[in-house]
């Protein structure tokens, strides 16, 4: 007989189960004292401890150009083996090579062997034409063999070094006229000009006995063929900021000694295209013996300059023709030539609406009406030319002039200044601008707007920390995508000025708002060369440019571009994601230039770092062909 099991069916099963976890517990032991033993017979090759750390420099060196700091803000970070992005870089080189010093003062979109190939009516050959995909160059512009760093402003207004500008054609043909000097190694600008021979500083006070130019409502002005902008040089010490242009032609490199001053300027022509400003952008406007023909092709060009003048704003005329009696024989024209082409001035003017405030001596004076009213009742009586019906009048990147007033902004009675007035300087630049108070502007109100204000607070007090821009080391500044120009409000207190760039394709057209709060600056698009010659700016501010542009043309290209307009020693501070980031300083390294990946202002948990670089120093070689 079978022994009887005297245990409960309960009592069999709880054994059961802590036969079966412990066996478990066993196994799983087994296995981690297996994969232990495995990964450490595996790891007996690895580097050494001080290997390991390697991508990790604890004791980083000093920020490139900046003083050294213990915030952890500002310490370099190094993302190159933790993040990835595809971006159209294509890199493909350990090193970016020299261009041959033929290219020392290459200007891609103005290049005049280009030029030529277009057609000569209305000087379209010297607008911009730029090179083809397949014509762009893969290499770094270099400076000329003894390039010193130029003169501190001021007395870079009054110097600059000949080796770095090495042209003495401009000396020998304006050697009347003063416009420049060759003094041993340097030139010497004592301000004169066509029309002001007793200087820039004595003909602006000519001006300033006609109209007010300081009591603040005068802040922004434009100088079309301004030769090396010695006007715009001696305004600034008024408080009066001048966007000088002049074509690059027969007068070499007029525009690169006006930047090499420390004057703004652009490369520019009036000639089939709208100036790349938006309308309403200037209190005043001047013509010094600019050659520009201002009464033919219907006064069109005249036009142009009342779309980008505000409104109440001056045009400034002196040179052929006024006070053609007294100068006929030296310009070598009849009376009768000079006398009808100021006729076709003074009725272009009128068409226009302008009023004519004087003319005495060298200067010719008139004055765009402060709003529509009574030029709508004018036009019963002109009706060419018309006020455009159908037209974006900021609208200026590759844009054709067009032979119609812009009109303005409509007002209730004829005493109210047409988009609104604005604040005296220095109060304009932190007053909310009028184009963002009546929400011209799509989805940018005037809370954004202080709240930018206060953005940039903190961001300057975090670059005055890990750059030398309080320090007088930069000059000219160019701002790459400029949104409402917080970044050069918060340096007027420095000797410095800054070119607003607003991109052409960019979501917000600002550019208007930045001239309403007394800066200046231009329509671009990064995907091509900028308006300017090598080596003319000391500081580039990039905030969110490759998020843009990632998707529209190879990253190289800008960066290219950047390095050209770049002095040597001169700065940029990028900020973008951490992943674009490390792919531009990838591209900056193959540059030659030296940079830092930092934490936002915020601190490290701000996904958005900023990458300070300096370009190195380094010059071209001029290659002897004697054999």
């Amino acid at each position: 007989m079978p022994k009887e099991y005297n245990g409960s069916p309960k009592h069999y099963n709880q054994l059961e189960s802590k036969r079966n976890r412990l066996t478990w517990i066993l196994g799983v032991s087994g296995l981690c004292i297996l994969s232990y033993v495995m990964g450490a017979w595996k790891n007996t090759g690895t580097p050494n401890q001080s290997e390991t750390y390697s991508k990790v420099d604890c004791n980083a060196g000093t920020n490139t150009g900046s003083s050294s700091s213990s915030s952890s803000s500002s310490s370099t970070l190094d993302f190159s083996s933790h993040h990835s992005i595809e971006i159209n870089t294509n890199t493909g080189v350990a090193e970016f090579p020299p261009c041959d010093m033929v290219y020392s003062e290459y200007t891609p979109c103005q290049d005049p062997a280009r030029g030529r190939k277009f057609d000569r009516n209305m000087m379209k050959y010297r607008e911009r034409h730029c090179p083809a995909k397949e014509e762009l160059l893969s290499c770094l512009i270099p400076a000329p063999p003894k390039y010193k760093t130029p003169f501190k402003w001021p007395q870079s207004r009054d110097y600059a070094w000949y080796d770095n500008i090495p042209h003495k054609e401009l000396s020998i043909e304006k050697a009347i006229q003063n416009w420049i000097q060759v003094e041993g190694d340097r030139f010497r600008f004592p301000g004169g000009g066509t029309m002001f021979p007793r200087g820039a500083d004595a003909y602006i006070d000519d001006i300033n006995e006609l109209i007010p130019l300081t009591n603040g409502n005068i802040r922004t002005a434009i100088d079309t063929g301004c030769g090396v902008a010695s006007w715009g040089a001696y305004l600034l010490k008024r408080d009066i900021v001048a966007m000088s242009f002049a074509p690059r032609d027969t007068h070499e490199a007029q525009v690169q000694f006006a930047l090499e001053r420390g004057v703004p300027a652009m490369i520019g022509i009036m000639a089939s295209q709208r100036l790349p400003y938006p309308a309403r952008a200037f209190d005043m406007a001047h013509c010094s013996r600019c050659l520009i023909p201002w009464n033919q092709y219907d006064g069109m060009y005249l036009i142009e300059v009342d779309r980008v003048l505000r409104p109440g704003g001056y045009w400034i005329l002196s040179g052929p023709p006024i006070r053609w009696k007294k100068y006929w024989r030296g310009w070598e024209r009849t009376q009768e030539d000079l006398k009808q082409e100021q006729d076709s001035i003074e009725e272009v003017a009128k068409r226009i609406c302008w009023k004519k405030v004087i003319e005495k001596d060298d200067l010719s004076i008139y004055q765009k009406p402060i709003n529509h009213l009574e030029c709508a009742q004018l036009k019963q009586t002109y009706k060419t030319p018309h006020i455009c019906q159908s037209d974006n009048p900021d609208m200026a990147w590759y844009q054709n002039m067009e032979k119609c007033i812009t009109p303005l902004p409509e007002v209730t009675s004829s005493s109210k200044v047409a988009g609104g007035e604005l604040e005296k300087w220095p109060k304009r630049a932190f007053t909310v601008p009028p184009r963002i108070a009546s929400g011209s502007i799509p989805s940018i109100t005037a809370e954004k707007f202080q709240k930018d204000n206060d953005i940039w607070k903190d961001r300057m007090a975090h670059y005055k920390h890990i750059t030398p821009i309080a320090q007088g080391r930069y000059r000219n500044i160019i701002d790459m995508n400029a949104y409402l120009g917080g970044f050069a409000a918060s340096l007027i207190k420095f000797p410095v000025w800054v070119m607003n760039v607003v991109p052409s394709n960019s979501a917000h057209d600002t550019l208007g708002a930045i001239y309403e709060r007394g800066f200046i600056g231009t329509y671009h698009d990064w995907c091509e060369a900028f308006s300017t010659y090598p080596r003319t700016y000391d500081l580039i501010h990039a905030a969110g440019v490759f998020g843009i542009y990632q998707d529209r043309c190879n990253i190289n290209v800008i960066l290219l571009e950047m390095d050209r307009i770049l002095r040597p020693e001169g700065a940029v501070i990028f900020r973008e994601g951490v992943e674009l980031l490390t792919k531009i300083k990838s591209v900056t390294d193959a540059m030659k230039w030296k940079s830092n990946i930092m934490d936002h202002e915020s601190g490290p948990f701000n996904p958005e770092k900023i990458l300070i670089a300096t370009k190195t120093y380094w010059t071209g070689e001029v290659k002897d062909h004697s054999n």
